[in-house]
Order: structure tokens, then sequence, then C-alpha cells
């Protein structure tokens, strides 16, 4: 039986993404992706949960949750809609949204960049264009200047390691372009943007000072990638280079180097992260394929694993992996910035979330400080390609009347949040409740 316990400081929360559920916006490059037909299910993210419209509603619901933080993102396409002019209007909007968090003891976390940029800078460049990256940098300026009183933890980037992989390599988020030597320099300057980003934030909220002890980190998306052939276990530990060490160096040291060139990031290595935030959700097995449109390598699924409804492999061990791997190499502390599962049903996701916490609980007897977790996510949402198909959230939205109807889950999630804990007891409790018996998933 998967039981744990976590200590008082320990906290619970939800994440959520700007351009994933407040719809109305019409400035940004997932818009425009949208209406070029590049969804799966043909929906578009002008949709989504018209949270813009729905902030009480919904944190009403983070509220009834019980949990102690909430990460949330800002729409820049929204906050500058053309190229230096900034909105009061969105920024009050975001003020109010992030004070009722706060009133309702709720901790922001902040995100910068979550995979969205306005159409305009797209249209100068892009991150591509030496030079550009100081617009997104006088943006950020001007954020922490307006929020920084309300907002002390703040995520720069969230995975850019998926951003530049399926936006400059596999070209299947916007821009859509696949190049190699591209996805290398746009991974640069992300990096060195990172770094003076740290320091910005740190250098505003210090100079102001404003409240509260300033965190600032990136969210990075983790996987195990394993390999059963030998072929297959080189290529694996290529892949976990280039998706997830290259990154994680370069965002909590400022420096990396890349393969077979002479380039890396312009800083010298030091420390540009206050925590780890890590995205957990799954595990790949990578096989050899001779297919260079393929970057000689496919990831498949073990038959033997429980799946998710995207078919994603539920390997919970693999959080305690990368959390373990990580903090013996940075000694930070660890925000599960992320994890969850699309399960429509709702028949897995208990078992999801006890399983993954139980190996948190694990680690953090081992002398791992691991201080947050943020399941994804709080209602289902636009989930860029698969659109409103997917079925993430604990809580179910239905697109077209925006009612949020909860699943058994939030149950739950809301008694661990609030108890930090998994009893037997409430283990049998949530059976007689749901008729849904909670297992540890291996």
């Amino acid at each position: 039986m998967v039981t744990f316990k976590l200590n008082d400081e320990f906290m619970f929360g939800t994440a959520t993404a700007s351009t994933q559920i407040e719809g109305g916006d019409t400035g940004n490059t997932w818009y425009k992706w949208c209406q070029e037909g590049r969804i799966k299910d043909s929906s578009s993210c002008i949709t989504a949960c018209d949270h813009w419209n729905r902030v009480e509603e919904d944190t009403e619901l983070l509220k009834n949750l019980g949990v102690q933080t909430h990460r949330m993102s800002l729409e820049w396409s929204r906050i500058e809609p053309s190229r230096g002019k900034f909105s009061d209007d969105a920024m009050k909007h975001y003020r109010d949204e992030i004070k009722l968090l706060v009133e309702n003891n709720i901790k922001p976390l902040v995100t910068l960049h979550h995979f969205s940029e306005p159409i305009w800078f797209h249209e100068m460049g892009g991150w591509k264009k030496t030079g550009n990256a100081d617009i997104f940098i006088e943006y950020v300026k001007y954020v922490v200047e307006n929020l920084g009183d309300l907002v002390s933890d703040w995520v720069t980037f969230n995975e850019p390691n998926v951003y530049v992989d399926f936006g400059y390599v596999i070209g299947i988020f916007p821009p859509g372009e696949r190049s190699l030597s591209e996805g290398l320099k746009v991974t640069a300057e992300l990096i060195n943007t990172h770094v003076k980003l740290y320091r910005l934030i740190h250098r505003i909220r210090r100079e102001r000072k404003f409240a509260g002890r300033t965190m600032v980190g990136t969210a990075m998306h983790l996987r195990i990638f394993d390999g059963i052939s030998s072929t297959g276990k080189m290529i694996a530990k290529v892949v976990d280079y280039l998706f997830n060490e290259m990154f994680m160096e370069g965002m909590t040291t400022g420096h990396m180097m890349f393969p077979l060139s002479k380039k890396g990031s312009s800083h010298k290595k030091g420390r540009y992260a206050d925590f780890l935030g890590i995205n957990y959700y799954t595990r790949n097995i990578v096989e050899f394929v001779f297919d260079p449109s393929l970057y000689f390598h496919e990831l498949v699924c073990d038959k033997d694993l429980t799946k998710s409804d995207l078919g994603w492999d539920i390997y919970p061990e693999g959080i305690y992996k990368v959390c373990k791997r990580y903090y013996k190499k940075y000694k930070l502390p660890i925000y599960i910035t992320e994890n969850g599962i699309s399960d429509k049903n709702d028949t897995k996701r208990p078992s999801f979330i006890a399983s993954h916490l139980a190996y948190i609980a694990k680690a953090i007897k081992e002398g791992i400080p691991i201080e947050r977790y943020y399941y994804w996510t709080l209602m289902d949402n636009f989930e860029w390609l698969e659109g409103e198909s997917t079925d993430f959230g604990l809580y179910d939205c239905n697109f077209r009347t925006q009612e949020r109807i909860p699943r058994k889950s939030v149950r739950l999630y809301e008694q661990i949040c609030r108890r930090k804990e998994l009893t037997a007891e409430m283990i049998e409790d949530f059976k007689k409740y749901s008729g849904i018996t909670i297992e540890t998933i291996r």
C-alpha cells in the first residue's frame, strides 16, 4: 500500500499557463499557429478555459483545494501588445489576480516565458536575431518592477529544452523550424538571457526593498531516457545530454559548451538558480534508426508499463531518479514544478499522484530537499498540439459552457494538500467515496 507523510513546511500546489487557460488573446504566436490549422483537433487557444474572465471563480477552486502555492504564467503579448508599448490594463489584471492568491494565503510562483511570445517578436526575428533578447529583458524589467512587491518566486523559462527541440529542431511548435544549428544558437540565447534575468530580478527586488526572499530558477522538463540494445544505450546517452544535461547545466551554472562546436554560452561558470524546477511526466526507451530526418533515433514506450491517455509510460520511480541525480550535482532545493497525467476517466490519476508523492517522500528521507509539488493541472486546458483533447485537470472543463466539474481526484488531492500525508485510512475512505483503489505503480 502506498502511504507517505511529509513535513509541515512542504508546499502543495497546482500549475497553469496563460496561453492554455486564459483565452481571448490574438496577439501571441500560438493563436497564429492555431489559425494555420496546426492543432490535432482543430481547436484554438482563443477559447481555452476563459480564465481571463473567471479569475475569481478559479481562485476559489484553488482555495477549496487547500493548496499553499500556485504556479501561473504571464502572457507577454497582453502586457506588451506592440514593441515598447506596455498595457496598464493588462498589468492591473495580473496584479489583481496575484493579490487574490496572496489574500488567500496562496504563494505565487510566476513564470515569465511559457512557450508563447508576441507575434511581433517573431516577425522581428525572435530569438534567432542577435539583440532581440534585450527586448524580452526589458519586458521582464517592467513586469518585476510592477509585480515584485507581490511576487518573490520566479521561473524565467518553462521547459526551454522542449521549446527549442519542438520549435527549432523538430518544427512542431512555433516557429516551426527544423535546424539543429539554429536550435543550438537559440539555446545559447536562452541561457545567456536567463543569466541576465537572474541578476536583474535579484537586483530589482533588492533595490526596491521588496519583502521576501527572492527565488529565481527555471522549470525544466526532465525525462528518463533508457536504451535496451547497446546501440540504443549509446544513443540514449546522447539524447539525455542534449535534452536534459545540456540545458540543466546552462540554466543552473550559466556555462555550456555545445557538442561538436566551440560555441557556447558567454558567461563564466557560476550559480544562476536558487532552486531546481523539475517538470516530470514519463520515461522513454531510445532506439537507433537509420533516418537522418529523425536525427537517427526514435522514442518508444515500455509495453509492460501502465499508460496515460496519451500513451505515455507511467513511471513514478523516475521522479526519484531525476531529483537524486540533479541534487547530487547542484546541491539546490527542488520544486516539482509540474507532474500530472492525462486521464479522462480519472481512474489512474489517484494512484499516479500517490505513487509519485511516495517517491518524493523517499527522496526527502534520503536528504534531498524537495520543497514543493505542483500538480499539472488545475483544470483541463488547451494542451498545445493536442488542443482540447487531453484531460490533465483535477477539474473537467467544458470548453463550450466553461463549467468546471470536479473529478473524484479533487477530494484526494485536497486531503493530501491539507494533511500533507496519505494514510491507509485515507486510502480506504477514498475507495468508499470513489470506488477507486489506490495502488503503488512501479
